[in-house]
């Protein structure tokens, strides 16, 4: 049987080896000769770069949660019980790529480094350092380590804006931590966005397969260029569907900006509320484009009321990008800082209009520790702002909360909204229950995400 599938499948080889060398992606790769044959190939384009793809391994101490029983003495001796461990050592694996080898500079996902303890980069020939965190950012999930510079190669940084729907890219980083790995697929979609992952979302989605591991790793061109950042997959069954994820270089490069200056984001803010242009939208506007944000809301005394915006303002397109909704608006906004400009195109009353706007710096009010009421200790809240995933939504948000914290126990999170306290709408800070206040049980309604439920405090 093998024997005689050998010559149909010599034909089909070198039928295909015609269609592929007079293909266009013939053009676009590199020619590599092979037994006198010239052959495309990828690997004249890898090989410079790949020494630029690295290998992250981190450990972090995790506390423990158990019964309050194991913290009584007296219960440990009368059943007889060890000593029960207070943390664990949890491991992970990812992939990062050096972005300066001047400074040793290597970008992964904010997801990849997160709260760990040590932090072990693997370089492609096999060096093992040792990397120190210089800044992260979990809304766009991007962080920045820090190695030692001795014969580092850097990835040069292409154009995400460049991309087009059907051009090549490959995928590399450390699957499974199997080691480095390629793949090699297309540029599925641009602009995705929605999916719940992060704060920011612009994901760039590829076929290239990326699994587990290859978070923080390379998405490149056929420049040999950095164009994304891998960061998740889109995995029904728990592998790879050919549906992945990655953050385009353009964010990446003005989120690094910051956190190599600052060691974190300083986010500024525009004070509007934005939502999406409709079909009704468009017709009560008298304009025929289905595309841009309309401003619903101006915050008094904000950089777009300086400005000059209006409510009804359409904006169409922010430093020469089309925007095509709310979210393109919120996605440039979010990586713009204190005293950065952004220039505005607009339609007002169906007529275009220019602005320039100054982003001004963020402000939060915060509240926690001896004002609120005993039942919320260990736990800060604050207002939305426009830099917060809830933003449009009515209520305080939670900033952070203590591990063991009575809040905690009963499943409070990070990011939820407290949007009502026993039954009494929660407005703002001053609408929360104050220490003294309140008596009995505190009935807490939480939105997070999509999602509305309550709590029962006691």
């Amino acid at each position: 049987m093998i024997g005689n599938m050998a010559a149909p499948m010599r034909l089909l080889t070198a039928i295909l080896l015609l269609l592929v060398t007079t293909s266009p992606l013939a053009g676009a790769l590199p020619m590599r000769l092979q037994d006198g044959h010239e052959l495309p190939s990828l690997a004249p384009i890898l090989e410079p770069i790949l020494p630029a793809v690295v290998n992250i391994s981190t450990r972090s101490r995790v506390l423990v949660r158990q019964s309050p029983l194991f913290d009584d003495p007296f219960f440990r001796r009368f059943f007889d019980l060890p000593a029960q461990p207070r943390e664990r050592v949890a491991k992970s694996l990812g992939s990062g790529v050096v972005i300066d080898a001047t400074h040793g500079y290597v970008i992964t996902n904010h997801h990849v480094v997160d709260k760990a303890d040590e932090i072990t980069v693997t370089l492609h020939e096999g060096r093992v350092l040792q990397a120190e965190p210089v800044g992260t950012d979990k809304d766009t999930d991007i962080a920045v380590i820090k190695i030692p510079t001795e014969h580092l190669i850097a990835i040069p940084l292409g154009d995400s804006d460049r991309l087009r729907v059907g051009d090549f890219v490959t995928a590399i980083g450390n699957p499974f931590g199997l080691g480095q790995t390629v793949t090699s697929g297309i540029v599925s979609a641009l602009g995705r966005s929605g999916l719940g992952i992060e704060g920011y979302e612009d994901f760039i989605q590829t076929d290239a397969s990326i699994n587990p591991g290859n978070s923080g790793g390379a998405l490149v061109d056929l420049r040999g260029e950095l164009v994304g950042v891998n960061t998740a997959i889109l995995a029904p069954n728990g592998g790879n569907v050919g549906i992945g994820f990655a953050i385009p270089v353009n964010m990446v490069r003005q989120v690094v900006g910051q956190l190599t200056a600052h060691g974190k984001m300083r986010r500024g803010s525009l004070g509007i509320v934005l939502q999406d242009i409709t079909p009704e939208l468009a017709s009560a506007f008298s304009i025929s484009s289905h595309q841009g944000a309309v401003v619903a809301k101006v915050v008094a005394n904000s950089s777009a009321d300086e400005a000059g915006l209006r409510v009804g303002d359409v904006i169409v397109a922010i430093n020469g990008r089309l925007v095509h909704s709310s979210r393109d608006l919120r996605n440039t906004f979010g990586v713009l800082s204190d005293g950065d400009k952004a220039e505005l195109q607009m339609l007002r009353d169906g007529h275009p209009l220019r602005l320039t706007i100054k982003v001004s710096a963020t402000r939060q009010e915060t509240l926690a520790g001896e004002r609120v009421d005993a039942r919320l200790r260990g736990v800060l809240f604050g207002t939305i702002d426009e830099n917060s995933r809830s933003f449009g939504k009515d209520g305080v948000v939670v900033l952070t909360i203590e591990a063991g914290s009575p809040a905690a126990s009963i499943g409070l999170q990070v990011d939820d909204v407290l949007v009502a306290v026993n039954r009494r709408p929660v407005h703002g800070l001053a609408d929360l229950p104050r220490s003294g206040g309140a008596k009995g049980n505190l009935l807490l309604n939480i939105s997070r995400g999509d999602a509305s439920f309550m709590i029962l405090l006691q």
